[in-house]
C-alpha cells in the first residue's frame, strides 16, 4: 500500500484489532463490552483506510453501513460485507455507555465477523499478513 493517509488508518484499525484480541483472551476478568467495541472500530477504520486508498474524503460517521455504502459505489463486491458489518454496528456507540452490555458469546461472534472483514479489506488492499 502506498496511500500514507490509507496507512494511518490502517494502523490505528490494527491497533483496534489487538485490543480486541486481548480482550478476547481474559478469562478470569472477561470484558466482551470492550471487545465488540474495539471489534466495530476495527472495522470502521479499515473501511475508511480503503475509502483513503482510493483518495476519497473520510467522513466523519461512526455507521458501517454507511461507510460500507460508500465502499460498494467503489467496488461491488462489499456488499458481501452487509451481514457482519450490520451485527457490529451497534457496537460503536451504544456499548460504550450504561446499558450497552454485550456478552461473552456476543464478543466471540464480533471477533469472527471483524475477522473476516479485515481479511476481505486487507485483500483489497493489498496488504500481506
Amino acid at each position: 500500500m502506498s496511500v500514507p493517509h490509507a496507512e494511518e488508518w490502517v494502523q490505528k484499525a490494527e491497533e483496534d484489532y489487538q485490543m480486541a484480541l486481548a480482550g478476547a483472551r481474559q478469562r478470569k476478568h472477561p470484558v466482551p463490552s470492550a471487545v465488540c467495541f474495539h471489534c466495530q472500530q476495527c472495522a470502521e477504520k479499515y473501511l475508511k483506510a480503503f475509502l483513503a486508498y482510493h483518495d476519497l474524503e473520510v467522513p466523519r460517521v461512526h455507521n458501517l453501513l454507511r461507510l460500507n455504502d460508500s465502499c460498494v459505489s467503489l467496488d461491488s463486491s462489499f456488499s458481501a460485507l452487509v451481514d457482519p458489518l450490520e451485527m457490529l454496528n451497534p457496537y460503536g456507540v451504544e456499548i460504550r455507555y450504561p446499558g450497552g452490555t454485550a456478552t461473552v458469546e456476543e464478543s466471540q461472534t464480533a471477533l469472527q465477523a471483524v475477522k473476516r472483514v479485515r481479511r476481505f479489506l486487507r485483500g483489497k488492499m493489498s496488504i500481506s499478513t
